[in-house]
């Protein structure tokens, strides 16, 4: 009896000692906080129709500026893992592409949440283009091929970043900049305007070195003429320049809620210059942002898509063909096929470590709704990332809706009047809830 209990002793002292060990493990992994970041070049190897401008219609491309890239970073807090993806292009990839991309990236790396988001520049490619009768097959393959591209290189570019992740350090900052972007579409005072440059500073926890500059900043980047058939990422490879030269790292773009906001030149020049210009701002910035080590890591998310009633009847003929003819019937056809049901945009939260919030939402956003969430969110940053995850034109607030005029007119902002103050709401609401501050409660718009 003697020799059993020495052995259940011995036995029991082992199971404790493996409790503790993986109790420490356990531990350890909560306290992980990791960043990686990579890109890879998505610039169209064939000629393909050009996004952003109706009177380019079906003309096809003919070189380019400069190369488009997909730039990514991947943040780990605890057990999550969450990207960040700036694309040189008009918009995120059509709702299938997206679903694929996350069914990867969960698979092989195990990304719970993504933002992945196009500058929305207007000397991009069409995306939406699919390999179906009426929808592109046949005259448009070329555009087809590229799809399927921009689809892999954004899972490269995702994958490299994740295979990169290292102990990090993290600091944030803002600053409003003045002269560098302007209402385009308000004519009644006081007009809006989104000024804030926010920066998300990511370095080596060893050696303080950049692992990624990640830049949330709101203008419309139609700088070069609709006459120009050649790939750009107007101001944003410029701007990622000049920051990556002085800081080193990755410099990720995020554009923001840039409905009614565009560049404003004139004191700075062309397209370059004027990147190059918001590049120094951000790197200005970047000197009064101190990255900190992360005492409790984590990554809390929520996504959902709405559903909103149409201000146009996508399944009148009529209304197909006076579209087709300011676009071309492929293009066309496709937003018929989203939009026939209903307006369905996704909106996208993450909170990081409790006092960052990122919200991405899946069109051109008027700028007060980015605004007034940032005056109520009551948080430390807030990122605020449009044309991500999906695209669904524009997201006037009321009062735009009722001054009217192009972003605010049911051709181009076919939600229903109130739906991006909706859903600026339910954000709020999830913020809270993911605090601990709110009971959660269904999404409002799902």
């Amino acid at each position: 009896m003697a020799f059993n209990r020495s052995i259940q002793t011995i036995l029991l002292g082992s199971v404790a000692i493996v409790s503790l060990g993986i109790g420490a493990t356990s531990a350890m992994a909560q306290r992980v906080f990791q960043a990686g970041a990579a890109q890879t070049d998505i610039t169209p190897r064939e000629p393909v129709p050009m996004w952003g401008y109706g009177d380019r219609h079906a003309k096809l491309s003919n070189g380019t500026l400069d190369p488009l890239l997909a730039t990514a970073v991947v943040i780990q807090a605890g057990k999550n893992k969450m990207a960040i993806v700036g694309l040189d292009v008009g918009r995120s990839p059509v709702e299938e592409s997206l679903q694929r991309i996350k069914e990867t990236i969960a698979a092989k790396a195990g990304i719970g949440v993504s933002f992945i988001a196009g500058s929305h520049t207007h000397n991009g490619p069409v995306v939406e283009l699919s390999d179906k009768p009426g929808r592109g097959r046949g005259r448009f393959d070329a555009a087809i091929r590229y799809a399927q591209q921009l689809e892999e290189g954004i899972i490269d570019a995702i994958l490299a970043a994740d295979a990169n992740l290292t102990d990090a350090m993290l600091g944030t900052g803002t600053v409003t900049l003045e002269n560098f972007n302007r209402n385009r579409h308000s004519k009644i005072e006081p007009i809006p305007c989104d000024r804030l440059l926010s920066l998300m500073r990511l370095t080596r926890a060893d050696d303080g070195k950049s692992i990624a500059t990640l830049v949330n900043f709101t203008a419309h980047p139609t700088s070069i003429p609709s006459d120009s058939m050649q790939f750009s990422s107007d101001y944003v490879g410029a701007m990622r320049g000049v920051i990556e030269q002085e800081l080193g790292g990755q410099a990720v773009f995020m554009q923001g809620a840039s409905g009614d906001i565009s560049t404003h030149r004139g004191p700075h020049g062309d397209h370059v210059a004027y990147g190059q210009a918001l590049g120094r701002a951000v790197i200005q910035l970047a000197k009064d942002v101190t990255p900190e080590k992360v005492a409790s890591p984590s990554i809390k998310i929520r996504e959902e898509r709405f559903q909103f009633a149409s201000r146009t009847d996508f399944r009148n003929p009529i209304v197909q063909g006076v579209y087709s003819v300011a676009f071309f019937p492929e293009l066309v056809a496709t937003f018929v096929d989203e939009y026939s049901d209903g307006i369905r945009p996704r909106m996208t939260m993450a909170l990081l470590n409790g006092d960052i919030a990122l919200v991405g939402v899946s069109g051109e956003f008027f700028c007060q709704h980015a605004i007034r969430l940032r005056e109520r969110a009551r948080v430390k940053s807030l990122f605020f990332f449009g044309y991500c995850n999906g695209y669904h034109q524009y997201f006037p607030t009321i009062e735009g809706a009722a001054e009217g005029g192009y972003g605010a007119d049911e051709q181009v902002a076919p939600a229903q009047v109130g739906a991006g103050e909706e859903m600026m709401n339910t954000a709020l609401a999830w913020l809270f809830q993911l605090q601990g501050k709110l009971a959660r409660t269904p999404a409002t718009g799902k």
